[in-house]
């Protein structure tokens, strides 16, 4: 399973700097399509804000993996090792919830905005959405597998938070 988990990130990343090149790609020639040529490529603006938020995205996924995101290190520290335990449980309780309403929220948008194209591109407007969807799902599996593990650490006493 960590092979796995290994390999999808490493495909989520390789997908990022895709998308970094498209926009690097799509800005530079536009700036200079705008600078020396008066002209510029109407598309331009909205791929690469749809390039940055499936980036954005992509990458949170890849960033919750790694346990990269923000936390509250020096408060969590200061509790013993039972009390960093209790709420690396209530924080992934709360991150799993707020993965659902992500998920449905995006979902619903997905569905109902099937049927409407992007005014330049003419791509469905769903696609952008459907960001949010994948995110929501991989952060979902991510921290179920994390929660099942620190409940059962809790639970047989196999170990505890580090501090960082």
């Amino acid at each position: 399973m960590k092979q796995a988990l290994d390999l999808y990130c490493r495909l989520l990343e390789a997908l990022c700097a895709l998308l970094m090149l498209g926009m690097v790609l799509l800005v530079f020639g536009n700036v200079v399509l705008r600078y020396f040529f008066q002209t510029g490529w109407l598309i331009s603006e909205e791929l690469s804000r749809w390039m940055f938020v499936w980036m954005v995205f992509l990458g949170a996924v890849v960033a919750l993996r790694e346990d990269r995101h923000l936390g509250t290190h020096m408060l969590v520290a200061r509790l013993p090792a039972w009390g960093r335990q209790i709420c690396l449980l209530i924080a992934q309780v709360s991150m799993l919830g707020i993965s659902w309403l992500l998920l449905s929220g995006s979902w619903s948008q997905f569905l109902v905005n099937q049927g409407t194209n992007a005014p330049v591109s003419g791509l469905p407007v769903s696609y952008f959405y459907l960001s949010g969807v994948v995110f929501a799902a991989s952060a979902m599996a991510l921290i179920g597998g994390a929660l099942l593990r620190s409940s059962a650490d809790l639970l047989f006493g196999k170990r505890v938070v580090n501090q960082h």
